[in-house]
């Protein structure tokens, strides 16, 4: 199955899959050329993102900041143009630390265009990126 027949579950299910082994040329393949990524204003790596090429290198960024143990996905929600991926963010530690996400991802000619995380609170990523530069 190629990306263009993917329906949009399928689409997001892959791109998890893909970062999560690092294949970075596959999960290019997913996105549009003017894909962007916009991370919120109460994040240590805030920011838009743009380009094939800025989904490696916001995660790059993320996983220098902090230690991340997983990524657990939950659910992944579809619509014709959107879908949601709700999943939590697992950041090393005793006792791990659960960040609750939702992620839209917004898609044109069956691929993603557009991702938005929305972090249910992003107090303990500051907290852990502080605790890691401490050390």
């Amino acid at each position: 199955m190629t990306q263009k027949t993917m329906d949009p579950r399928s689409v997001v299910q892959a791109l998890y899959d893909r970062t999560a082994r690092g294949d970075w040329a596959g999960a290019e393949e997913l996105l549009t050329d003017d894909f962007f990524v916009s991370e919120g204003s109460g994040l240590p790596y805030a920011g838009v993102y743009r380009g094939r090429g800025a989904l490696r290198e916001l995660m790059d960024i993320v996983f220098g900041m902090l230690d991340i143990a997983a990524l657990d996905v939950h659910e992944i929600t579809v619509g014709e143009e959107y879908a949601v991926g709700v999943l939590d963010m697992v950041l090393a530690g005793e006792p791990q630390v659960r960040l609750p996400i939702a992620e839209i991802f917004r898609f044109r000619d069956g691929k993603v265009c557009e991702i938005r995380p929305h972090y249910f609170d992003p107090a303990p990523v500051a907290a852990a990126v502080a605790a890691r530069r401490a050390r």
